[in-house]
């Protein structure tokens, strides 16, 4: 992650010669901001960060404000590996090593974790559960389209942090007898769904809201070319439906990586043609963005528009030896 700004202590105040005083009147007039407890920040610096990196600044407070070695998990942990999730909205989270149910303090959710089979890893100088018990925590504790999206991305290589990629047989393993029978299945069903070739974080939620809203399972990173060559890969596509279905991150008109020397006007344009020439090839094309995916059923109302068709139920299949 990009390095995060600096946090001012309370307690460390007197080697900025500030007062307590001096910290109330800078947190009044937006100057700084109150992070937690005891632990302010610069206000431009925090109001210019994404609600991703604010959530990162969150973690690092409460690691500041603990006297006792604590373990950051779940989407905590995910934060600060740099393991995508969906939400901004979540609490501080951290492991207890007692069976008491977990319990919420000070901003932080607790959750019991038994010290057998329990990976820890000093990781930008915190404490975080290791990579296969991130995600399968989130596989066990969060919504099957959420659970997907770390999981997709660790059967990655992660190239910034000159990480492997986790094979499914791994996070089977890492599984052991940690996760009770409920979470054991939901972790499954979602390690059996989760696919390496879905390009970001929000294909990947796409690809699980997909599935669960009974379309048709796309072929991912379709390539497509006409007279001219190649056309490109597209994120979905449905050859029977003749549909195909772009994913618009922000990332693809403002990232370096994804606009190849581009300005982001010449971007947009440049991915009009593209769409233009899949048209003409016999394609229909819809798109959608984080917008979209974040209001239930609108991406499944784009897509039966757009003519996608829904997944055969069990008693429409129809084989060679069973006729009707």
């Amino acid at each position: 992650m990009t390095d995060l700004p600096p946090l001012l202590l309370s307690r460390d105040r007197n080697l900025h010669g500030l007062s307590a005083n001096d910290l109330a009147k800078r947190v009044r007039s937006g100057a700084m901001v109150r992070v937690r407890h005891g632990i302010y920040i610069d206000g431009p610096a925090w109001r210019a960060m994404k609600p991703w990196e604010q959530y990162r600044v969150r973690i690092q407070a409460a690691a500041e404000a603990f006297e006792k070695p604590t373990v950051f998990a779940r989407h905590s942990a995910a934060s600060v590996w740099e393991i995508p999730t969906i939400g901004f909205h979540h609490p501080v989270q951290a492991l207890t090593l007692k069976n008491d149910g977990g319990r919420s303090r000070a901003g932080v959710s607790r959750h019991f974790a038994a010290r057998a089979d329990l990976k820890v890893i000093r990781l930008e100088g915190l404490l975080v559960t290791d990579r296969i018990r991130t995600v399968l925590d989130l596989a066990a504790f969060s919504p099957f389209a959420e659970a997907v999206v770390p999981l997709d991305h660790v059967l990655r290589p992660d190239p910034r942090r000159q990480l492997p990629a986790i094979t499914k047989a791994e996070l089977e393993s890492g599984m052991g007898s940690v996760y009770s029978a409920a979470a054991t299945r939901r972790i499954r069903a979602a390690i059996e769904f989760a696919d390496p070739a879905s390009g970001s974080a929000g294909e990947s939620w796409s690809r699980a809201l997909i599935h669960a809203a009974r379309f048709e399972p796309p072929v991912l990173q379709q390539r497509f070319s006409d007279a001219d060559g190649l056309v490109g890969y597209s994120d979905f596509h449905w050859k029977e439906s003749r549909v195909v279905g772009e994913f618009d991150g922000e990332e693809k008109y403002l990232k370096s990586e994804f606009l190849k020397g581009l300005t982001a006007s010449q971007a947009v344009v440049a991915e009009k043609q593209r769409e233009n020439r899949i048209r003409a090839l016999g394609c229909n094309v819809v798109r959608w963005d984080w917008a979209d995916l974040k209001v239930p059923g609108t991406l499944e109302r784009k897509l039966a528009a757009a003519g996608v068709g829904r997944r055969r139920t069990r008693s429409a299949v129809i084989d060679a030896q069973n006729r009707l």
